[in-house]
């Protein structure tokens, strides 16, 4: 803070008081007026105010400054110093000089050389320029000494005041950091207090109008006063600034530490073979020229490189940067495979893999047909819909094969996070890619085959509808600009060819499923079945054993009797299981080198298997009134169930339903019998009978949940059946919705129910006239031996089910005439 301003040319010396306090200091010391002339020699100082009782060394070096020093003789001893009001002014004039300046003596003079002086000083006294006598060769003025009131010795306050002085200059002098001994001892002995006001008034590092001022104080305690002030704003001034500096110097020394560190770092790295940061950063640049990703991405690729070689590698954003430019990298941007347009090897592999599926196989040879002539279509969404066990996912690695694509596989099952499809945006921790994004990456190309299994079970909850933002993936509108909130960058899912698996269609939202086309994957009829267990099951299944093929077999007539009373399903997984555990029996007999049949036969199923586990379902004949054969769609395939009525006497026409219905079956059993009671002239039954005998229908294994409208008609034959006593058709079933007034509507299911049929040795099979289209979509194979009876009304279904004749042992209806 206290520095010498010892140049009249505005030199500074940057050490800390250049000299001690005590130095060249005559305490005693007087001004001697009769050595004063009239005019005083002018020394200008550019940038330095002196008071007195001051002494202090200048550095003389202007022309006119030289040529005054050069002047005096030894007689003249006294100079008067007077500071410039811009110390920028290099020759300054008159007017530009304070008025008022102090008295010097000259203690000694040292010539250093030609055009420099060093001058040593002892301020004596102030003094006021009256007028400017000379100006050349230098400054020569009149001039009058100023009066200046001393303090009282024994002034308790101005006493206080020169203390708080001392202790303001200490602790100024302690904060800039550690101060010479002997200038702390000088300041601080009692014989310096005389002399503290002036040589901490000319050490200031103020600016020179504000030091001028104070040396222009006439009282000695205001004076002291105006200094204290300024030295506690100084020091105020200067403990920010060191802090300030503390604070800076703790930042830079952490920074200079990591630095160290950081080169340390660098130089270990470059001996083991480079800087890790700069290697991979330069892998990623070579990577990217090999992309084929258009302009806009090839921007933001380079965009987000910059911004990882900003950031430090132990801060936490720089692994989720490089994570998201490995993603970015990753991703076969316009890579494609090429299809093999092939069609009859496309056959070939889809026949091998998949028995039937006649349908899906005709439509894949479709798309790959067009292909090939056009070379470019946007590929299809297709729905694959179907029982359980029917081969729908293991289709998509054939299509795979067949198109000689990339195969990825999803399970939407269960998903509730709309994340999952979409992705996470990058500012949450933990952020990753959508599935779909991320299993494009996994397959290498931007055309694979890709499978969204399970796309009926989907869920939703309060992270959103997962099936909502499949909408985007399954349009083949809006796909070709998919939008992952991870990648933030569109994708082009024009050329994947998905395929979607589902159980039941009526679980998917509609909007979805109208993007999709819909294939039905039915069930198979048994010798379906044997085929796929001969050709595909068995052999799987003993090369997961480690069974040569040659050293076991099932034969077709066992395969039969595993099918019909061991497994009850549309597809073949149980059928699989079955065929597994046989094998494992066998793989333990040749272990235990045991005797075992080489070709398993209907006779050693009991013992590899078990008892029977079902029982086939089988036409009860129709010897009852009331008992007739209904056709029903189960999630595991088609089943043949039996509608039971029976009338008890009582009053009132109560209805009682029993078996386990739902609500619907329930209606559709309500409406047939509203439809008997308002046509029992036409069926030939007394009216009177409602009102003393009640109704009872029962659809048997009543555990099992039923519901739906296909079993009207099969409701209303049985409650005509019972009114009238008439036999029902042998070996007949029959599927269809009623309405009110007469009329049987369509219903669905029919392939499966047509299975059920087949099974249980039906022949004839009744349904609604519209249904007729769905049977001429089914393989030959499976109608044989059936004849359909197509009806449009129910009047038409009796006339066919209900035989003339009445069943034996036939109810009598008569009421006593008294009871009428």
């Amino acid at each position: 803070m206290f520095q010498n301003r010892l140049s009249d040319t505005g030199e500074e010396n940057d050490n800390v008081i250049s000299f001690f306090a005590g130095d060249f200091l005559d305490n005693n010391g007087e001004l001697d007026e009769s050595n004063l002339k009239d005019t005083l020699p002018i020394l200008p100082l550019r940038n330095t105010i002196v008071f007195p009782g001051s002494g202090l060394p200048i550095s003389v070096g202007r022309e006119k400054s030289l040529k005054l020093i050069n002047s005096l003789n030894k007689e003249e001893k006294y100079i008067g110093l007077v500071c410039q009001r811009d110390s920028n002014i290099e020759n300054p004039t008159a007017d530009d000089l304070y008025k008022v300046g102090v008295i010097a003596e000259i203690i000694r003079v040292i010539q250093i050389d030609e055009d420099n002086t060093s001058v040593i000083v002892q301020a004596r006294s102030r003094f006021e320029i009256t007028k400017m006598t000379q100006t050349e060769p230098f400054f020569e003025a009149n001039y009058k000494l100023l009066d200046f009131t001393k303090a009282d010795k024994d002034d308790k306050e101005f006493l206080a005041v020169l203390d708080s002085i001392r202790d303001t200059m200490n602790e100024a002098l302690h904060l800039m950091g550690n101060p010479p001994k002997e200038l702390l001892k000088t300041i601080n002995h009692d014989s310096f207090t005389n002399m503290l006001v002036s040589y901490a008034s000319t050490n200031l590092p103020i600016d020179n109008k504000e030091k001028q001022e104070l040396l222009e104080i006439n009282d000695d305690k205001e004076q002291a006063y105006r200094l204290l002030m300024i030295l506690n704003r100084e020091t105020q001034i200067l403990e920010l600034k060191m802090n300030i500096q503390m604070k800076t110097r703790e930042d830079l020394n952490q920074q200079q530490k990591e630095f160290f560190l950081q080169q340390q770092i660098r130089t270990i790295q470059e001996e083991l073979g480079g800087n890790t940061q700069q290697i991979e950063i330069e892998e990623f640049k070579k990577k990217a020229k090999t992309k084929k990703w258009s302009k806009e991405v090839q921007t933001i690729f380079e965009k987000e490189v910059a911004k990882l070689e900003r950031l430090h590698t132990q801060s936490p954003d720089y692994s989720v940067q490089y994570g998201y430019i490995e993603t970015i990298l990753d991703l076969p941007w316009n890579e494609y495979t090429k299809d093999n347009f092939n069609l009859k090897n496309a056959q070939k592999i889809l026949d091998k893999d998949h028995f039937g599926m006649e349908i899906v196989k005709e439509r894949i040879i479709e798309h790959l047909a067009v292909l090939k002539l056009k070379g470019d279509l946007k590929s299809p969404i297709l729905c694959l819909y179907g029982p359980p066990g029917v081969g729908k996912t293991s289709l998509g690695k054939s299509i795979a094969e067949a198109l000689n694509r990339k195969y990825v596989r999803v399970s939407l099952g269960g998903l509730h996070d709309e994340s999952e499809i979409r992705g996470h945006r990058r500012t949450y921790i933990g952020a990753i890619p959508g599935r779909i994004i991320q299993n494009i990456q996994k397959s290498g190309s931007s055309n694979p085959v890709f499978v969204l299994d399970e796309i009926d079970k989907v869920g939703n909850s309060f992270r959103g509808d997962p099936s909502s933002a499949l909408l985007e993936v399954l349009d083949p509108e809006q796909n070709s600009t998919f939008h992952d909130n991870y990648l933030s960058i569109d994708y082009d899912l024009s050329k994947v060819m998905f395929v979607a698996t589902a159980n039941n269609i009526n679980n998917i939202p509609a909007p979805l499923l109208d993007r999709m086309e819909l294939i039905d994957v039915g069930g198979y009829i048994s010798n379906e079945k044997i085929e796929i267990a001969h050709r595909h099951l068995l052999p799987k299944q003993l090369e997961n054993h480690g069974i040569p093929k040659k050293d076991f077999k099932i034969s077709k007539p066992a395969l039969l009797k595993i099918v019909e009373e061991y497994t009850r399903e549309s597809g073949v997984r149980e059928l699989d299981k079955k065929i597994a555990k046989i094998v494992r029996k066998i793989a333990r007999k040749i272990a235990s080198e045991e005797e075992y049949p080489k070709t398993l036969k209907p006779e050693h199923v009991k013992e590899y298997l078990g008892v029977a586990e079902y029982s086939k379902d089988k036409y009860q004949g129709n010897e009852y009134a009331g008992v007739v054969t209904g056709l029903a769609w189960t999630s595991v395939g088609g089943e043949i169930l039996f509608v039971e009525s029976s009338l008890s006497r009582g009053k009132g026409a109560k209805l009682t339903l029993t078996g386990n219905l739902g609500d619907v079956m329930k209606e559709s059993a309500m409406l047939a019998m509203e439809y008997i009671h308002a046509n029992a002239d036409i069926l030939d039954i007394d009216p009177d009978i409602f009102d003393h005998w009640n109704t009872h229908i029962h659809v048997p294994e009543g555990a099992m949940p039923k519901d739906g409208p296909s079993a009207g008609i099969t409701m209303i034959t049985s409650l005509a059946s019972l009114y009238t006593q008439r036999k029902v058709r042998a070996n007949l079933a029959m599927t269809g919705e009623i309405t009110l007034r007469g009329k049987v509507l369509p219903v669905g299911g029919i392939r499966e129910k047509i299975l059920a049929a087949k099974r249980a040795g039906i022949t004839d099979i009744i349904m609604c006239k519209e249904n007729e289209k769905d049977i001429t979509e089914i393989k030959p194979e499976y109608v044989k031996g059936l004849t359909f009876h197509y009806v449009e009304d129910i009047k038409d279904v009796l006339d066919i089910a209900l035989l003339k004749t009445k069943v034996t042992n036939a109810k009598s209806f008569a009421i006593p005439k008294d009871k009428k």
